[in-house]
């Protein structure tokens, strides 16, 4: 009887596709479509998503914005000012609350100075609200832009994050930062939440059907961040929280782009914390991902998924500059790359 894997390709032995050059390891086989420059392209999701939002814009391509302002008041970082969704049912919530399919209880949660925050994009607004009116105009505002968002793109990418959330008693609502870290609701029950496979994979499932009632044609980038947790509120060590924490969130990726057609998965989260990296695509911290492994992801994205025939932009700060001094550089490199992360709110 012959052996069954004789004749199958390189990319399915470890030792002819990971033990290798770590330079050459490509873990996409296959892209299940590709992106024009004439695509309306929308992210979402964790803070490493910001990554692919300005890779797009870089290589000329149609990142989709519907709610513009300054940056340093939460703008630009996704097509819409939503923030950070952490969680598979942020994205859900934020569908059916742009579309008054739920209504949450906590419209407003106060910070330690008065000001009031949005409990579902808690730091979008710098300075907070001053009073409930201007929050719920900002509001409207915003789930316009998100509606628009939803109705008028051609791909959705999707970083999955977390799997810890914190949710309402009262009426299911979840958020993306604990009572207390930035602000505080009016009332007290709202508890610790770890999400599982079955939960989020029907989550994400409903967000699908939910999306194409909007929008029959679009479709969808599924990756998972590879940033581990900041913290885990779990009597458990942090890399053992870490650990299931993105092994369910590859399993729900996974499932839900096996089952459809139109959802694709790219293999970010492989990509950095692979063997072949050997860690080099962490910083110091052994939490944050280097520019080069930025560079690396995006790189692959842009391989795989971007067309060929797409006009590429000027790289952001590629001319040429005189070196001053190696702090000076990594400062400016850093902030080049740097994201904005609604968990960093919890170390204080």
């Amino acid at each position: 009887m012959p052996n069954p894997y004789t004749d199958r390709p390189d990319v399915t032995f470890w030792k002819r596709s990971v033990a290798i050059d770590p330079a050459a390891v490509d873990p996409v086989v296959a892209a299940k479509f590709t992106i024009t420059p004439r695509d309306r392209i929308a992210t979402a999701g964790s803070c490493f998503a910001q990554h692919i939002a300005r890779t797009l814009v870089r290589q000329g391509f149609g990142y989709l914005v519907t709610e513009a302002g300054p940056e340093d008041r939460g703008y630009g970082l996704y097509p819409a000012r939503f923030g950070n969704l952490y969680s598979v049912r942020q994205l859900l919530q934020l569908f059916r609350r742009a579309y008054a399919l739920f209504e949450p209880l906590d419209e407003a949660w106060t910070r330690p100075d008065g000001a009031l925050v949005d409990p579902f994009r808690p730091q979008v607004e710098p300075a907070g609200f001053a009073d409930i009116a201007a929050l719920r105009a900002d509001r409207a505002t915003h789930l316009t832009a998100v509606r628009r968002m939803f109705e008028t793109c051609d791909v959705f990418v999707f970083t999955l994050g977390l799997t810890e959330a914190w949710v309402s008693g009262v009426d299911g609502a979840v958020f993306p930062l604990a009572p207390g870290v930035v602000a505080s609701p009016q009332h007290g029950d709202i508890g610790f939440h770890n999400f599982g496979v079955a939960e989020m994979v029907a989550d994400f499932q409903a967000f699908l059907a939910d999306l194409r009632l909007v929008n029959p044609s679009v479709r969808v980038i599924l990756t998972v961040s590879p940033v581990p947790l900041i913290a885990t509120f779990e009597d458990r060590h942090a890399l053992v929280a870490t650990a299931y924490s993105k092994a369910v969130l590859r399993v729900v990726a996974e499932e839900v782009s096996r089952a459809d057609p139109a959802v694709a998965y790219f293999p970010s989260y492989e990509i950095i914390t692979g063997h072949h990296t050997g860690y080099r695509f962490f910083a110091p911290d052994l939490r944050s991902v280097t520019p080069q492994g930025v560079d690396r992801v995006m790189a692959l994205f842009a391989r795989h998924y971007l067309d060929a025939a797409a006009p590429v932009a000027p790289r952001v700060a590629a001319a040429p500059r005189p070196v001053v001094n190696t702090d000076t550089q990594n400062a400016e490199l850093a902030a080049l790359y740097a994201v904005v992360c609604d968990e960093e709110a919890i170390e204080g």
